[in-house]
């Protein structure tokens, strides 16, 4: 795994979180959701390249 994938995949869940955070604190229900999805994809590119990398091996 690429270490720009790395901190793409990472910065991907941040801001999920981020935006999970603000949808709570807003009481929007889209905005946290759109987070919790921004997060799970983030989450599973992750394991997709760890998978990847484990074949290379």
């Amino acid at each position: 795994m690429g270490l720009s994938d790395k901190i793409d995949n990472q910065a991907e869940e941040t801001a999920g979180k981020v935006k999970e955070g603000a949808g709570k604190a807003t009481g929007n229900e889209r905005l946290e959701a759109e987070g919790k999805v921004d997060q799970a994809s983030g989450s599973l590119k992750q394991a997709g390249e760890k998978v990847k990398d484990a074949f290379k091996d």
